[in-house]
């Protein structure tokens, strides 16, 4: 039962992946990006992340660009434990800023930039009721207490959870035009990383006999401390933090004015935290206890074609390298490497107003014992829609929405000698951005 219960505290490490990306890693980092989906061959100046050697295709000057999103996402896990009061636990993920930030400077052949946004982690989930996972000990208490020969019927608790995840990331980019066909970049990434995470666990009551009393003073009652400590109240107040450097280096291809092809690879990220603990009753978050959580390499392309001067299609394609990071045994619970696709259109309709819409898939490959409360991403397919606004020659507006359909997950799990339950994993998340670009 110890075991089950410490799970409690482990609610931070939940993935909180804003709309798209690997595991680890949010790829939704503009307005623009949220409105086709596929930018790994932008020629703007969100390139600096998506494509940081096409940046020489800008004007010269400075471009600025400042970009939020917000973004709504609940968690559905539903549990068929028989014991259970409820089997539905639903965590809800609320982002109401998410920021993104871009400079440029062209002169020539050469570009500078520089970009900040949440690159991985990126919003506050809150757990009413818990998880399952540790709430499932607490339901066979009635079983337990019946089988020792005290009629009991029922149980409740007062679980409650939020964990919040931001890891921000300061981007450095210098861009090179070999020719008018041919571009280079190189740059790096620093990402400071926080976790923080507070709960409880507290007033687990019982009914023996029918009569409703705190299950902690009814074990010591009967001389079995080591159930009623158990089932004592618990807190958790702590924090994780870290950084970490990721080199970048990207191609950019436009054989023709047309056509534009791309290349970027970022290198493994290796991330240590370290715990900085206030309260830790279960033990779970040793206080200076150190860990590696990398964010692994990734390999991206990107294509854009001019169908039509009005008419552009993109793709775009990313690679996550889950198994060569390293997260504490869990990468080889990976079975293939998570790839996203992307398509998407936009279309001129005169000199202000751009439309466009996108498609993504986002296909995992993880085990079902990777799979489980605590930690479980679900394939996904993503569209997204929106327009660009030239409310002058300098200045910009970008706006997008974006909507993910899930594939639920199920497996069957077991626990103690009940039979085989299955359990469901769901979820639907809902993004919203808006964009200002501006250059002088």
């Amino acid at each position: 039962m110890r075991k089950m219960v410490s799970l409690v505290v482990m609610l931070a490490i939940l993935a909180m992946s804003a709309t798209a990306g690997g595991v680890l890693t949010n790829q939704n980092q503009s307005a623009g990006y949220i409105r086709l989906l596929a930018r790994n061959a932008s020629l703007n100046v969100d390139a600096v992340y998506f494509n940081p050697a096409g940046l020489v295709k800008l004007a010269d000057g400075w471009h600025l660009a400042l970009h939020n999103q917000v973004i709504s996402q609940d968690k559905t896990i539903v549990n068929g434990f028989p014991l259970l009061n409820s089997g539905e636990y639903v965590g809800e993920v609320r982002v109401p800023i998410f920021p993104d930030v871009y400079a440029v400077y062209k002169k020539g052949r050469i570009a500078f930039s520089f970009g900040f946004g949440p690159n991985a982690g990126g919003g506050s989930a809150e757990f009413v009721r818990g998880l399952p996972s540790f709430e499932i000990p607490f339901s066979t208490l009635p079983v337990l207490l019946t089988g020792m020969g005290v009629p009991t019927t029922s149980y409740t608790i007062d679980l409650a959870f939020k964990g919040k995840s931001v890891f921000l990331g300061y981007q450095l980019n210098f861009s090179y035009a070999l020719s008018e066909a041919v571009a280079l970049g190189v740059g790096a990434r620093m990402i400071q990383a926080t976790n923080t995470y507070k709960g409880h666990i507290k007033d687990v009551r019982i009914n023996p006999d029918g009569n409703w009393v705190s299950a902690y003073d009814f074990f010591m009652s009967i001389g079995q401390p080591g159930y009623a400590a158990m089932v004592a109240d618990k807190e958790v107040d702590a924090k994780q933090t870290g950084s970490g450097f990721t080199p970048i280096l990207s191609l950019s291809l436009t054989p023709t004015e047309a056509l534009v092809f791309t290349l970027k690879y970022e290198f493994n990220t290796k991330l240590e935290l370290t715990n900085k603990t206030t309260v830790d009753d279960i033990g779970m978050f040793p206080d200076g206890y150190k860990f590696r959580n990398d964010i692994p390499a990734i390999l991206s392309a990107g294509l854009r074609y001019a169908i039509i001067p009005k008419l552009r299609a993109h793709a775009s394609y990313n690679y996550y390298f889950d198994k060569k990071a390293n997260w504490e045994g869990a990468e080889q619970l990976v079975e293939k490497n998570t790839y996203e696709l992307a398509f998407g259109l936009e279309y001129d309709l005169n000199q202000r107003m751009t439309v466009s819409a996108g498609y993504l898939r986002t296909q995992f490959g993880l085990s079902p014992q990777y799979q489980d409360d605590i930690n479980h991403e679900l394939t996904a397919d993503s569209v997204g829609g929106g327009f660009k606004i030239n409310l002058n020659e300098k200045l910009s507006l970008d706006i997008g929405t974006l909507y993910v359909f899930y594939k639920n997950y199920q497996k069957t799990e077991t626990y103690g000698s009940f039979p085989p339950y299955n359990v469901t994993y769901k979820r639907k998340t809902l993004d919203f951005a808006v964009g200002l670009n501006y250059r002088f």
